[in-house]
């Protein structure tokens, strides 16, 4: 075979001018919308199940979340449940609330967040709530009450 390979490969014409599709990945995209009743729910549902690459489509009205599963892009996904329903549309912004170092923290903590969930923030901001410099840390831990060896004086 392999020389039935090469030979095909020397007198293959299609290939100088023919363009590679990009396979895309199978992606579970996740988006915000606000759902109200059962009409917002079938009209959302139904602007994107006729989309070429989409295999399941499961909406949690309570959450105001749309997930989609498929061989899709998500922007493509965005711009289009947008288009069809006329709503203000966003890729999912949450996270759960047990990955977040401070959930409480400004800007992370989110009053219209579904329960469970707090904002995905990469600011480099708040990451630095999270990270205490050393200085910080031993002036802490100095007067804390969590520590048997720390000062009395107070």
């Amino acid at each position: 075979m392999g020389a039935l390979d090469h030979l095909s490969n020397i007198f293959d014409c299609s290939s100088g001018h023919s363009k590679l599709k990009k396979r895309r990945q199978l992606q579970t995209v996740e988006i915000k919308v606000k759902i109200d009743c059962e009409g917002c729910e079938r009209k959302v549902r139904r602007s994107v199940e006729g989309m070429k690459g989409v295999t399941s489509v499961q909406v949690e009205p309570k959450q105001s979340k749309l997930t989609v599963i498929g061989y899709v892009d998500p922007e493509k996904v965005v711009a289009r449940v947008a288009y069809r329903t006329g709503k203000k549309v966003e890729l999912w912004p949450y996270i759960p609330y047990d990955v977040v170092e401070h959930p409480y923290a400004p800007g992370v903590y989110d009053k219209k967040a579904p329960a469970g969930y707090v904002r995905n923030i990469q600011d480099p901001q708040v990451s630095q709530l999270a990270r205490a410099s050393s200085t910080e840390v031993r002036y802490t831990t100095a007067f804390s009450d969590e520590n048997p060896t720390a000062c009395v004086v107070m």
